[in-house]
């Protein structure tokens, strides 16, 4: 069964063998204690786990960041270009797993914050753009936090101009409709 789940207005998102994850989604998100009225309430679209990804970048710390296939191409072409206005573009983070999802709410509950405090810059797992591989967290240097002052970068700057051109869309500006913070880092991937 494939049901299909909006993740923009302008793009869909085919979630392969949607009862079944929907089951895995339900029961995380009953282990972590957060109602799926609250998810509803958000209208969070449910984004499957990438089913390939490659290689996209070594970060600074020498991890792999993995992106989906079209994805991680995009990615090429926009960071060479910016390279060649002398905008340095970094990744942060790329695809992120359902269980390492569930493994930082977790974490961030042990630590002693809220749900709401915690679902304000976290998504549940099962919600992230993240799990798709076409989601990707940008620093202007290879050791950069995600922090908002980064919209006071040249990089930022640079993204807001050309991005799209790239299939790249700022995900959470201002006052998104996800509840989610501002995150000028995070961009997501969509076939253009």
């Amino acid at each position: 069964m494939t049901a299909r789940r909006s993740l923009d207005p302008d793009q869909d998102l085919v979630v392969p063998n949607a009862s079944s994850y929907q089951e895995r989604v339900q029961a995380a998100l009953e282990a972590l204690g957060i109602p799926l009225e609250l998810v509803c309430a958000r209208s969070l679209p449910l984004c499957a786990e990438a089913e390939t990804l490659v290689v996209a970048e070594i970060d600074a710390r020498g991890r792999e960041q993995r992106l989906a296939p079209a994805a991680a191409s995009a990615w090429g072409r926009m960071k060479a270009a910016a390279a060649h206005t002398g905008v340095d573009l970094h990744l942060v983070s790329a695809f992120r797993s359902f269980d390492r999802q569930c493994e930082i709410v977790r974490d961030k509950l042990a630590g002693g914050q809220s749900l709401e405090q915690i679902l304000a810059v976290s998504a549940p797992p099962g919600y992230s753009e993240h799990h798709t591989g076409r989601a990707v967290d940008i620093g202007s240097k290879p050791d950069d936090s995600l922090e908002e002052a980064f919209e006071e970068s040249e990089a930022y700057a640079w993204l807001s101009l050309h991005a799209s051109r790239y299939g790249y869309f700022l995900s959470y500006p201002r006052g998104n409709r996800y509840g989610y913070r501002y995150e000028p880092w995070h961009w997501f991937h969509r076939e253009v």
